[in-house]
């Protein structure tokens, strides 16, 4: 950090201010869209993030506003000045793993609006359940929020409450497809799940995998097969797959679905 009394060039300034900006874009999707955010040509931005050049003053006044700092981004580390902590996925260590190359996810791969699913019973595996969940983009971001049906609370011997039923996760983009990890409030109970594109069927279905995040049990699964199904954002539509949530027999599922679980086969 440089103080007060420490006699601070100009390469230096640029040089704070560049690893200070680089930082901070992390937490966007892409630098393109930073820059189109900003109206900052994108050529003109690498040489600010490379340190060959610096912003106008205006342009700097416009840029501590987008990312709600102050002139300090000068002269100290941003971690020393942002308010809230780094977000996890964009702090540095791990940003060029699970940054955001893993956060932007297309819209064509998997797009917003809502989706129905079916799945084994964790805890009642001669059964299926039928569910509902919506996906949006928020700042950027690939959010999934759902219900789970009040019957799988009580199986779990958990309250059956709206804010107990209610389930957020985060969609990360995959080189196959997208992973979601999900959690109950606070963290207390998880699943991670892994959805690829079906090539068929208007490519409007996933399938995959979801596995409990669970110590190991004598009853009840861990791991079973997964089918999303994009209803879009129809009102219709997503009332009558409400109208289905919960437990259901096999012969009670949708025939695509049916097929795509591959109930008769081990997952391997």
């Amino acid at each position: 950090m440089v103080t007060q009394s420490d006699p601070v060039s100009p390469s230096e300034l640029r040089t704070v201010f560049g690893r200070n900006l680089k930082i901070l874009a992390c937490s966007f999707p892409s630098v393109t869209a930073l820059c189109r955010a900003l109206g900052i040509n994108r050529t003109q931005f690498n040489r600010y993030l490379s340190g060959e050049s610096f912003p106008r003053p205006e342009i700097l006044d416009r840029i501590c506003r987008f990312f709600d700092m102050d002139a300090r981004i000068l002269l100290t580390p941003v971690e020393e000045l942002q308010r809230d902590p780094v977000g996890m996925l964009s702090h540095p260590f791990i940003a060029d793993w699970l940054g955001p190359q893993a956060t932007d996810v297309p819209e064509k791969l998997f797009p917003s609006g809502f989706y129905r699913f079916s799945r084994r019973g964790f805890m009642d595996d001669r059964r299926f359940l039928q569910g509902l969940v919506v996906v949006k983009r928020v700042d950027g971001h690939t959010f999934l929020r759902g219900l789970e049906p009040r019957e799988a609370m009580k199986q779990q011997g958990l309250r059956a409450r709206h804010r107990q039923r209610d389930f957020r996760g985060v969609v990360l983009r995959q080189e196959d497809g997208v992973s979601i990890l999900i959690s109950r409030e606070g963290g207390k109970t998880g699943t991670y799940n892994f959805l690829a594109p079906v090539s068929s069927y208007e490519n409007n279905f996933w399938e995959g995998y979801v596995t409990r995040t669970l110590r190991q049990q004598p009853l009840g699964l861990r791991l079973t097969r997964m089918v999303y199904e994009y209803l879009g954002r129809d009102i219709g539509t997503v009332l009558a797959a409400a109208r289905r949530m919960g437990y259901c027999e096999r012969d009670e599922l949708m025939a695509h679905h049916l097929r795509l679980l591959q109930v008769d086969r081990p997952l391997s």
